[in-house]
């Protein structure tokens, strides 16, 4: 696997289809590692369930999470990623419809990188998707692990 990878936690798939899309338009060719919701996202993350016995050492260069998902919300997920020290400091990316003032500053105080409301048009869409991985996989340098 490609050192560089996203890990692309969303559950309407006609949403991780247009994310997808949008970043190979942008030539973003790294790997997508789709997780469907927070409870699948955890255990890639932390290597539990179907991922137990996934090497660890390997983690995403970002993390594009949905806040409105079902078994764990994307909330819940954020502060399970900073509360563990393998994953702290993992770019986390809250890319979510919700225009909900408090999930923006939930999501700050619980350690977001960064907060995008998905525009409704693809286009726009396609843009944010675009702009957001140049940026996190091309321009951000990482602090070392």
């Amino acid at each position: 696997m490609n050192k560089k990878y996203i890990l692309l936690v969303e559950d309407n798939p006609d949403d991780q289809a247009l994310t997808v899309r949008a970043l190979k338009k942008a030539n973003i060719l790294n790997e997508i590692v789709l997780a469907n919701n927070g409870e699948e996202a955890l255990d890639y993350l932390f290597g539990t369930g179907a991922y137990a016995g996934r090497d660890l050492s390997i983690m995403p260069e970002v993390i594009l999470l949905d806040l409105r998902m079902p078994k764990i919300d994307g909330l819940e997920v954020l502060k399970r990623i900073r509360a563990d020290e393998r994953t702290k400091f993992l770019p986390v990316v809250i890319l979510t419809s919700s225009m909900e003032e408090r999930d923006l500053v939930e999501s700050y105080k619980l350690g977001a990188n960064s907060y995008i409301q998905k525009p409704v048009d693809f286009v726009e869409f396609a843009e944010a998707v675009q702009t957001l991985g140049v940026y996190w996989l091309v321009l951000n340098v990482l602090r070392p692990m």
